[in-house]
């Protein structure tokens, strides 16, 4: 990977962004986009986009969302221990002894999540899963009037952590899911714009709330506003390549083996077929996903926004998923973003994804 990029990457992942507060890797995000366009927009529900100019019938979107799961600040009692709730889908056991980073009006407090001590646990209680409610933050705050100075109900926060370089070209960090969609969407127009551009204008969209999106988080106005004839959307998938994992009901998806297509539900076939055949062209390894329900991503809403859009979903495997310490493959990213700017290459006006 260019140094740049990973520089670019490792400050995008560095800053805290949880669902619904992604203002920093945000901003983050659409700084970088200065260096490709001047076509850079943000609007109300927190959603980044940057365009390259084009002509033709088709327009296209290149997607990831940039939110990533945190906690909220719920309650602070009299002593000034603050319970909280989370943002996203948590393992409560991820919690026990981790740092926090809470986002606060005066800018970052740091705290430790807390919990009794084995030494003074009953024995019946050492053998239970920690919940969410018998825990804390410990912010250092002498009593509740000490820790409503330095934070109030509703902050957000997330689990301290960095980014780690590992051998193989593997990189650990938090936000990973997804923030690393919101980075390949970028580099594919960075890619796009060193070599030309395409035929059909294209946009890179960095969304909001993708954890939390009951409704459509940020994808779906989003979609409304560019109103594309195709999107890609850039997520993870779970890595399947560690212990215990049943490849048989879970697929076979591994670090190094390129990016993964998903079939079925809100994907249209002939888009599918299309990033298939790139990949193929390009000597792109890849692997693909059956999705028979749902993707459980951005796909679902962009799919059903507006009059409908040939929407595919292209994937990263990812190991541990949801924790402080996710893991991908630098290699894996950098497939991703040229199977994304060659697709969007061999876009033209004869380019028809209405299944027939």
């Amino acid at each position: 990977m260019r140094p740049e990029s990973l520089a670019f990457l490792k400050r995008l992942l560095d800053a805290p962004g949880p669902s619904a507060f992604e203002s920093a890797p945000a901003r983050i995000w659409r700084a970088e986009a200065e260096k490709l366009t001047q076509d850079i927009g943000v609007d109300v529900s927190g959603n980044s986009w940057a365009a390259l100019a084009g002509g033709g019938a088709h327009r296209i979107v290149l997607a990831g969302h940039m939110d990533e799961i945190g906690i909220m600040v719920s309650h602070v009692d009299e002593d000034g221990y603050l319970s909280f709730d989370t943002i996203g889908g948590w393992d409560s056991q991820v919690f026990v002894g981790q740092r926090v980073v809470l986002l606060a009006a005066g800018g970052t407090v740091s705290g430790v999540v807390g919990k009794k001590a084995i030494h003074l646990m009953e024995k019946d209680d050492r053998e239970k899963v920690s919940k969410v409610e018998d825990l804390w933050i410990d912010i250092g705050a002498a009593g509740r009037k000490e820790a409503l100075e330095r934070v109030r109900i509703g902050d957000p926060g997330v689990l301290a952590s960095s980014v780690l370089e590992m051998p193989n070209g593997r990189i650990v960090s938090r936000s990973l899911d997804n923030r690393i969609g919101s980075f390949v969407v970028l580099e594919a127009l960075r890619l796009l714009h060193d070599e030309g551009g395409a035929a059909a204008p294209v946009t890179a969209v960095a969304t909001t709330r993708e954890e939390i999106a009951s409704g459509g988080g940020g994808a779906r106005p989003l979609a409304v506003r560019l109103d594309p004839t195709v999107a890609i959307v850039v997520d993870v998938t779970h890595a399947t390549d560690y212990p215990g994992i049943d490849k048989r009901r879970h697929g076979e998806y591994r670090l190094g083996g390129g990016p993964v297509l998903s079939r079925g539900s809100s994907v249209n076939d002939r888009v599918f077929s299309m990033l298939a055949e790139t990949a193929d062209a390009e000597g792109i390894p890849y692997s693909i996903e059956a999705a028979s329900r749902d993707t459980h991503t951005d796909a679902e809403w962009i799919f059903n926004a507006g009059r409908g859009i040939a929407t595919a979903l292209v994937s990263v495997p990812n190991r541990y998923m949801h924790s402080p310490n996710e893991m991908v493959a630098l290699e894996d990213l950098e497939r991703t973003a040229r199977l994304l700017a060659a697709f969007a290459r061999r876009i033209d006006d004869r380019s028809d994804f209405v299944p027939r």
